[in-house]
C-alpha cells in the first residue's frame, strides 16, 4: 500500500522525522500529504520536519511533487521543512519549483474597494513617471558624454540599427503612404466634385501629408516595427542577463545599448517622413490623373503653391518628437522586461501601445501649439 512508504518518528521534541522507503516513482503509486497533515494535526507542537531516505530505492518527479505539496502546506502552518536529507537531484528540482512558485502573481482580491483600486492605480502611475524621468535623465547624460567624445558604443551596431530603421522600412512606408494619399484624394474628391473644384485635391493631399499625416503614419509604422524590435531585443538581453553582464564589466547599458537606438531613429525618422510625404503626394496624383482627368503638371504646380515651407518644418518637428517617443518607449519597456518568455511578449506589446498612444497625444499638443503661434 502507498501509506507503507511513510513512517513517522517523534523521538526528538517538536520535531517530526518522515522516513521514506521503497519505490517513490509515479508509476509505483505514491501516498498524498493527507497522512502527514493528519499527523501534524495530532501533534500541534511540531516546528520542524526532517526526511530519512536511507530505505528509499528509486525516485522521480513523484517524490518532488510530494515534498513540494508538503512544503506549501507547512508554510501556512509556520512549520519549517528541512530538505538536507533528500537526494541531491531532488533538492535541485525543488529549488527550481519553489522559485517558480514564488514568482506566481497572486490573483486580484475580488472584494477590493474602489478607493483601493484607484489609489493603487495612481501609485503605479507615479512610479511609472518616476522611472520614465530617471530613464530620460540617463539618456540625457549619455548624450552629453557622446557630444563630449566620452561615450562608448560600437559604431558597427549603430550603422546596422540605422539600416534597420531606415532602408529596411522603405517598402512598408511606401505602401502605406501611397494608400493614405489615395484615401485623402478620394475623400476630397467626393466634396470638391460638387463644386467643380477638383484641382484643390492637390492642396488637401499636399498640406495634409507634409504637415501631419506623413509623420503620423510613419510614426505608427515605426512603433509597430522598430519600437517593438527594440523592446524585444533588450527584453531578450535582460532575460539572458546580458545587461547585468555589461554592468559587471563597467559598461553603462543606456550608453551602450539605448543611445545608439535613439540616435539612429532621430536621424532616420525625418528622412522617412520626407519620403512618406512624396509617396503620399504621388498617391493623390495617381487618383487625380487617372480618375478625375486632372493634368499632372497642373496638379504638381498646385501642390507646390499650396505647400509652404512652414508645413514642412512642422512635419519634421513631428517626426523628431515621434522618433524620441518610439525609441524611449521601446528601450524602456525592454529594460524593464521581466525575465521570462511572457515578460518579453508583454514588454513588446506595451512598447507599441505606449508609443502609439504618446504619438497621438503629441500630435494633438503640437497641432494646438502651432495653431496658437500661427504657424
Amino acid at each position: 500500500m502507498p501509506l507503507e512508504k511513510l513512517a513517522f518518528d517523534y523521538s526528538q521534541p517538536k520535531t517530526l522525522r518522515i522516513k521514506l522507503s521503497g519505490d517513490w516513482q509515479i508509476t509505483a503509486g505514491l501516498p498524498g500529504i493527507e497522512e502527514v497533515a493528519s499527523q501534524l494535526c495530532a501533534h500541534t507542537d511540531i516546528q520542524k520536519i526532517y526526511f530519512d531516505v536511507s530505505q528509499m530505492t528509486k525516485w522521480d518527479s513523484g517524490l518532488v511533487s510530494f515534498v513540494l505539496e508538503l512544503i506549501k502546506d507547512c508554510q501556512a502552518k509556520n512549520i519549517q521543512v528541512i530538505r538536507e536529507g533528500l537526494p541531491q537531484g531532488a533538492d535541485k528540482f525543488l529549488t527550481l519549483a519553489l522559485k517558480v512558485h514564488g514568482n506566481v502573481v497572486p490573483h486580484q482580491i475580488v472584494g477590493e474597494s474602489f478607493v483601493n483600486r484607484v489609489g493603487g492605480g495612481i501609485i503605479r502611475i507615479m512610479q511609472g513617471m518616476c522611472l520614465l524621468i530617471d530613464f530620460l535623465g540617463e539618456i540625457t547624460y549619455a548624450f552629453i558624454r557622446f557630444f563630449t567624445g566620452k561615450a562608448y558604443f560600437r559604431w558597427n551596431d549603430f550603422i546596422t540599427i540605422m539600416k534597420k530603421c531606415g532602408a529596411d522600412a522603405l517598402g512598408l512606408v511606401s505602401l502605406i503612404s501611397v494608400l493614405v494619399g489615395i484615401i485623402l484624394a478620394f475623400v476630397g474628391a467626393i466634396q470638391l466634385e460638387l463644386l467643380g473644384a477638383q484641382i484643390y485635391i492637390a492642396d488637401i493631399v499636399g498640406i495634409a501629408m507634409v504637415r501631419v499625416m506623413g509623420a503620423v503614419m510613419t510614426g505608427v509604422l515605426m512603433s509597430g516595427r522598430t519600437g517593438a524590435s527594440f523592446a524585444a531585443e533588450l527584453g531578450i538581453m535582460q532575460t539572458n542577463e546580458e545587461i547585468d553582464a555589461l554592468k559587471t564589466l563597467g559598461v553603462n547599458p543606456v550608453e551602450f545599448l539605448v543611445m545608439p537606438r535613439v540616435l539612429a531613429l532621430i536621424i532616420m525618422m525625418p528622412l522617412l517622413t520626407i519620403y512618406a510625404d512624396f509617396m503620399g503626394i504621388l498617391g493623390g496624383l495617381i487618383v487625380s490623373t487617372s480618375m478625375l482627368n486632372i493634368n499632372p503638371i497642373e496638379y504638381l504646380n498646385h501642390t507646390q503653391t499650396a505647400v509652404k515651407l512652414n508645413n514642412l518644418w512642422v512635419g519634421l518637428v513631428h517626426s523628431l518628437v515621434f522618433a524620441v517617443i518610439i525609441a524611449v518607449a521601446g528601450c524602456l519597456r525592454g529594460i524593464q522586461c521581466q525575465r521570462s518568455a511572457s515578460g518579453v511578449g508583454e514588454a513588446t506589446t506595451s512598447a507599441v501601445v505606449t508609443a502609439i498612444t504618446c504619438i497621438v497625444i503629441a500630435t494633438a499638443i503640437i497641432t494646438y501649439v502651432c495653431q496658437v503661434i500661427g504657424v
